[in-house]
């Protein structure tokens, strides 16, 4: 059977015209759609190019800004806050304890903690019935600045993204995906964390 298109005014069917029945026509007509869609992609594409791009550096200004907002504010950290919130819903914490809940390798959250400790915000106590664990807990100074520090920006990311329907996830999820594909960054080692700089502390 020949290609069909859906016209109005096909001369033997009122609705679907065959290029067997009128090849001129049908062939003007594919001409000016493959015409048409070839001008609109060469239109859409240095848009889509510059927008994808502005995206992402609103991006990653947006964490900048965060960072040093938090950094001016309450002089922690992002990874800083991550981890005092962890704390603080679920203390008494071991450091590897924390490690899982925030996403990140043991021996940069003991980093972390002991940037936290210095600071006053946590301090540790080892377990009575055994002595090989440490357990962190807050101070009341770090108490207070849990509950006074804005959200982290990856925690307001993930409650927008669950309120939308799977398909809009999916989506973001692949587009995302082939945008770092594109970069030729996939090798990146990546914590969920948004934080400028190549360093977490």
């Amino acid at each position: 059977m020949g290609l069909q298109v859906k016209l109005l005014h096909s001369r033997e069917h009122p609705k679907i015209l065959t290029l067997e029945h009128d090849k001129v026509f049908g062939y003007k007509l594919l001409s000016q759609i493959v015409r048409g869609k070839s001008m609109a992609t060469e239109q859409a594409a240095g848009g889509y190019e510059l927008r994808i791009l502005r995206s992402l550096r609103r991006i990653i200004r947006a964490v900048e800004m965060y960072s040093k907002k938090l950094a001016s504010s309450h002089k922690i950290t992002g990874p800083q806050l991550v981890c005092l919130l962890s704390i603080m819903e679920k203390e008494p914490l071991t450091a590897t304890q924390i490690a899982r809940d925030v996403h990140l390798s043991a021996s940069t959250v003991v980093g972390v903690l002991d940037r936290l400790e210095e600071k006053g915000l946590t301090q540790r106590e080892r377990d009575k019935n055994d002595r090989r664990k440490v357990y962190v807990t807050l101070t009341d100074k770090g108490r207070e600045l849990a509950d006074s520090a804005p959200s982290p920006l990856q925690d307001k990311l993930s409650l927008a993204l669950n309120a939308l329907n799977e398909l809009e996830q999916v989506s973001i999820a692949l587009a995302l995906e082939k945008v770092v594909e594109l970069m030729e960054v996939g090798d990146v080692d990546a914590s969920p964390l948004l934080e400028p700089g190549t360093k977490i502390q």
